[in-house]
């Protein structure tokens, strides 16, 4: 897997930064996950980790690196990593071209 598998928007890698440098561990990664729930069926996961697992895809954005799970990868092939920061609040999510349907805020979608 490259870079382009999934992408990440320029915003949510300076926002991932701020993230890790507010942490004493400068070698956090950033997490990229899929779980079932939402009110679409499926639902977007993040989360900053300290540790890479065995079977972890590990996608190198501009000096940050984003883990995926190989299951959870094959939902977000071709996807974006996105972060904003409006009157709905400060958050990341993904544009998802697999996503068939998605829920108003953006947090779940269906296949």
């Amino acid at each position: 897997m490259n870079e382009e598998s999934l992408k990440v928007s320029v915003a949510a890698i300076n926002r991932i930064k701020e993230l890790i440098a507010g942490k004493d561990q400068t070698d956090l990664k950033f997490r990229v996950h899929i779980q079932g729930g939402g009110c679409s069926g499926f639902q977007y996961g993040f989360q900053l980790d300290e540790s890479e697992l065995e079977d972890d895809i590990v996608l190198r954005h501009d000096g940050v690196d984003v883990l995926v799970d190989p299951l959870s990868m094959q939902y977000l092939q071709d996807a974006e990593v996105d972060f904003k920061n409006d009157l709905q609040g400060s958050r990341f999510f993904v544009n998802n071209p697999n996503a068939e349907t998605t829920c108003g805020c953006g947090s779940s979608f269906s296949i």
